[in-house]
């Protein structure tokens, strides 16, 4: 277990609403163990309106003034607050004011055998309450995965090794990358995956590969990307059936788009041209072993390589370039380079014509795929 607040009071935030929870969850019960006795209290702040806010405030004031009925320690958690950052709610004069009185409150109150917890999402640090957090106590902020994160995947495969090793388990490489492609950014999709796996595994103590491929699911992020494997693998029956599974949920997904999709196949190519150049310059060679893979990148002269992190290869996932390194032999650099032209004169056709989407997508996709004679 992590080490607990040096501090009376914490505030545990951030928009890694899986992380945030587990340490506030860990904290709280760190505490309530140190303090003993049973007048432990948790408050739950996530509210709807102003009016909800200024209740959950007056049960918190209630909370920190009642002294423990058998004496000892008590420990308070303002769990899951959501009027702490930009919201509607955060805004209103009456909820901006009450925190303010708040903090001034918590200067003057007497910590003795009283710790105060509170729990929530992102936070606005220009207001008088947060910077009154952070000066009387202790702040833990935890960020979520983000693609724009160049280490983004690292990170995910470290969370996920260690919920592994905290199961007495092992996992190989390729299972590690596999999962963590699978699960993408979503903390909490990866340590559910996590526990599947180490319950599927049993007696067994090594996770492989197949059982990742076997247990996992993948999530929004990844089944893009299987949608680019399937046309880095010139599976022209596969494309068209994971393209129509794409529109079909684009119809029920404001999220998702014709255009999007397009980008992301776009994505796809241009990051088969990148590794096909890194590995005519030598700077990458074809190797089925994933760490040796990724050793190989660590060694590419980052200089060489676009600032812009749209057309640098190293931007990516390491895995999905280690996917890529089979299909690159299937396309000639040429073939790339008009795969990545008939993309682009697509996607003037979605913007610009009244042609039906879907046709105009897999017309595409056909010409890419198909062998030149």
């Amino acid at each position: 277990m992590a080490a607990t607040s040096p501090t009376p009071l914490a505030l545990i935030c951030g928009d890694d609403d899986f992380a945030v929870k587990h340490r506030a969850r860990q904290v709280f019960q760190q505490w309530s163990a140190e303090l003993g006795g049973m007048d432990h209290e948790t408050i739950e702040a996530g509210v709807g309106n102003s009016g909800e806010a200024l209740t959950v405030l007056g049960k918190l004031r209630e909370a920190l003034h009642t002294l423990p009925f058998f004496g000892g320690g008590k420990a308070v958690w303002l769990r899951d607050c959501n009027f702490l950052g930009e919201e509607r709610t955060a805004a209103s004069a009456a909820v901006t004011e009450a925190l303010a009185e708040l903090a001034e409150e918590l200067k003057k109150f007497s910590w003795q055998n009283v710790r105060l917890l509170i729990s929530a999402g992102k936070v606005d640090k220009r207001k008088v309450f947060y910077k009154a957090l952070d000066k009387l106590g202790t702040v833990e902020a935890f960020s979520a995965w983000s693609q724009d994160d160049k280490d983004w995947a690292d990170r995910a495969e470290q969370a996920a090794s260690k919920a592994v090793h905290q199961r007495q388990k092992e996992i190989s490489p390729e299972a590690l990358a596999e999962l963590v492609n699978r699960a993408g950014l979503n903390a909490r999709q990866l340590e559910n995956e996590v526990e599947k796996l180490c319950v599927f595994a049993g007696e067994r103590r090594k996770i492989e590969l197949a059982d990742v491929t076997t247990l996992c699911a993948r999530n929004k992020t990844a089944r893009a990307f299987a949608l680019g494997d399937a046309l880095g693998d010139r599976d022209l029956p596969r494309l068209l059936k994971r393209l129509d599974e794409e529109l079909w949920e684009a119809k029920f997904d404001k999220a998702k788009s014709e255009i999007g999709l397009l980008y992301g196949l776009i994505s796809k190519v241009r990051a088969l041209l990148l590794l096909k150049e890194m590995m005519r310059e030598g700077w990458v060679k074809d190797t089925r072993d994933y760490n040796q893979f990724k050793a190989q990148l660590e060694r590419v002269p980052a200089d060489q390589l676009p600032a812009d992190r749209k057309f640098n290869p190293l931007a990516l996932n390491p895995y999905v370039l280690y996917k890529a390194l089979p299909q690159v032999k299937k396309y000639t650099s040429a073939e790339l380079v008009s795969a990545m032209d008939g993309l682009l004169r697509c996607n003037q056709r979605l913007v610009s014509s009244g042609l039906d989407e879907t046709l105009v997508l897999q017309q595409a996709l056909v010409q890419i795929v198909t062998p030149t004679a």
